[in-house]
Formats: structure tokens, C-alpha cells, sequence
């Protein structure tokens, strides 16, 4: 296996940037979903980075690979909240877009990730 450093990984940069605008755009959001929708969206968003993280450090692609997969599924969830938030008024079209926009290219470089991390010569 080779060892990852998952500061030099893309898509770990470009989630963490995610992370931050997703803390910028639920500063907004009704005091009352403070801990409801609030704090589901940033565990999600923060949920993605480190998992990406966390599996840089395992002894194995297999292992490294779930670990991808787990940030994955978190998108998807994140990207649900991003859609509700929207739909309940707390995100503007223009900032919901945005958000999905760059989660959707997160999602096609963590599936590109973990695919390579399924081969064998990886």
C-alpha cells in the first residue's frame, strides 16, 4: 500500500474549503436549528475531510477505501440538508446551488479515489 499524506489529497483540500463555507452559509440559518439542522449539516460537512483523513492512516487501501466510503455517504447526506435547507428558506438558490455544485465534484473525486484504492496495483 502506499501512504497517503492527506494534506497533498485534492479532494481532502477542496472538502475542508466545503467545510468552512458550509460554517459561513448555516451562520444564518434560524437561531431555533441551532441543534437541528445546524449541527447535523457541520458534523456532515466536517465529516467528510476527516474521514479522508482518518483513512489515510490505515494499514490498508481496502480499509483506506471504507473510510472513502463513509465520506461518500456523507456527502449524499450533506447534500439533502443542502436541498432541504433551500427548500425551507434558509438557503438562498444562488448559495444552495453553489454548495451542491462543489459537492457533487467532492463526490466524483472521492468515487474516483476509491476506485483506484479497489485496484490491485494501487
Amino acid at each position: 500500500m502506499t501512504r497517503h499524506n492527506f494534506k497533498n489529497l485534492d479532494v481532502w483540500k477542496l472538502s475542508k474549503e466545503l467545510c468552512k463555507e458550509i460554517y459561513l452559509a448555516t451562520n444564518s440559518f434560524p437561531s431555533e436549528e441551532k441543534f437541528g439542522l445546524i449541527s447535523q449539516i457541520r458534523r456532515c460537512a466536517v465529516s467528510i475531510p476527516s474521514n479522508i483523513a482518518e483513512g489515510t492512516g490505515r494499514s490498508s487501501n481496502k480499509d483506506f477505501a471504507r473510510f472513502i466510503d463513509i465520506s461518500l455517504g456523507s456527502c449524499f447526506e450533506l447534500e439533502t440538508q443542502i436541498i432541504l435547507s433551500n427548500d425551507l428558506g434558509f438557503l438562498d438558490n444562488e448559495k444552495s446551488i453553489f454548495l451542491q455544485e462543489k459537492l457533487r465534484k467532492i463526490q466524483k473525486m472521492l468515487q474516483s479515489l476509491h476506485n483506484r484504492l479497489q485496484t490491485p496495483d494501487s
